[in-house]
């Protein structure tokens, strides 16, 4: 019995960061639909810009991704994708953006 509460332990604090990752990935993909990120991204296609997941595969090894990435979505940019450019997201608080980003770099 003692094992088995044991296990059932130690099953529940694996179980918890997963449940709460999933409830800030639903909160940072919200938070980019509210920010107008889905008028250009989608998660796993290209629409007008790359798709979040082709974002995260490109960006996986590189350490200093984060704050390049939110420097670049703050003001814009044009070339590492094609010839569109991306229009800057003033608008969009930088605890915001850095919650966005973080969100797309988590995706796989």
């Amino acid at each position: 019995m003692k094992r088995i509460m044991t296990f059932l332990a130690a099953a529940a604090a694996v179980t918890l960061p997963a449940g709460a990752h999933a409830a800030d990935a639903k909160a940072a993909e919200a938070l980019a639909k509210n920010s107008g990120c889905f008028a250009c991204h989608t998660v796993d296609k290209k629409l007008i810009g790359p798709s979040y997941k082709d974002i995260a595969a490109k960006y996986r090894n590189d350490k200093g991704a984060e704050a390049n990435l939110v420097k670049k979505v703050k003001a814009g940019g044009k070339g590492v994708w094609g010839d569109i450019p991306m229009a800057p997201n003033a608008h969009v608080k930088d605890a915001d953006l850095k919650t966005i980003v973080q969100w797309v770099l988590s995706i796989k």
